[in-house]
């Protein structure tokens, strides 16, 4: 897990799963490039990185504009020379509807974002990679795009083609001795959570958070803080033989279906 001399751009850095991963890979030595479309909450990370006496750099982009991630690419191989480590995180969570009642705007902005923004990140990246003959990549998948949630068409199709992306290209990159792999996070503590909660019961968020929580057999959320450091496993050599894959953090949720509550606690 030492990072010292690699470089690690993380899109989507300004808060939640972002955040924390960049923060990670500069506590274990890398050079870190922080990418988001709040330009001001990415300045901020990377700010908290310098100041434990890390590298960073932030760029503003948008993640569904060629141009921007084009820009961001440039950025890092300016700043640092290389990209050894790319965690192609930004998403959006979108609307909680019924397909029947969902609005094409809304579909096609939560797509651009999820899929295409996760496209246009390998699109540009790994030429980079592909130039050096390295690199590990690891793509935000969900376990929502491994089942089916009701009245989450959306986003569950934007998963799913998350996980197919990361699949296929893993095969097609492994040659040059590239990596590239998905962390499937379960609800975690983050800002997406609490909105999605919201939309679930709005007149009570706190008891969809409960209910949720009891389909956990760990009995609670995870914190943005283990899906990072399953990123950081993924990207490191300890993960030297693992490609194509696919790495489930959701407390047990969707092996058990979703179905056990907390056992064995007193």
């Amino acid at each position: 897990m030492d990072f010292k001399g690699k470089v690690a751009v993380i899109t989507g850095a300004a808060n939640g799963i972002g955040r924390a991963a960049a923060l990670a890979f500069g506590a274990h030595g890398a050079n870190v490039v922080l990418v988001d479309r709040d330009g001001a909450g990415a300045k901020a990370a990377a700010g908290a990185i310098e100041q434990k006496g890390g590298k960073a750099v932030a760029v503003t982009a948008d993640v569904t504009k060629s141009a921007d991630v084009a820009a961001y690419v440039k950025a890092a191989v300016d700043a640092y020379g290389r990209i050894d480590c790319f965690f192609n995180n930004a998403g959006v969570e979108g609307k909680l509807k019924p397909v029947a009642e969902y609005d094409e705007a809304d579909w096609d902005q939560l797509m651009s974002v999820n899929v295409k923004g996760v496209f246009l990140g390998l699109r540009h990246v790994l030429p980079q990679m592909i130039k050096q003959r390295s690199g590990a990549i690891v793509n935000t998948g969900s376990t929502a795009g491994l089942v089916g949630t009701p009245n989450m068409a959306a986003y569950v199709a934007s998963k799913h083609a998350v996980l197919g992306l990361t699949k296929s290209v893993a095969g097609e990159v492994a040659g040059y001795g590239i990596r590239v792999n998905a962390v499937c996070p379960g609800p975690v503590d983050t800002r997406m959570i609490q909105s999605v909660l919201a939309q679930v019961d709005p007149a009570d968020a706190d008891a969809a958070r409960k209910r949720y929580a009891a389909a956990i057999p760990l009995g609670r959320f995870s914190s943005a803080d283990e899906i990072a450091n399953t990123v950081l496993f993924l990207c490191s050599d300890y993960a030297s033989g693992i490609t194509g894959a696919q790495y489930v953090v959701d407390g047990g949720r969707t092996a058990t279906g979703g179905a056990v509550t907390v056992v064995g606690k007193k």
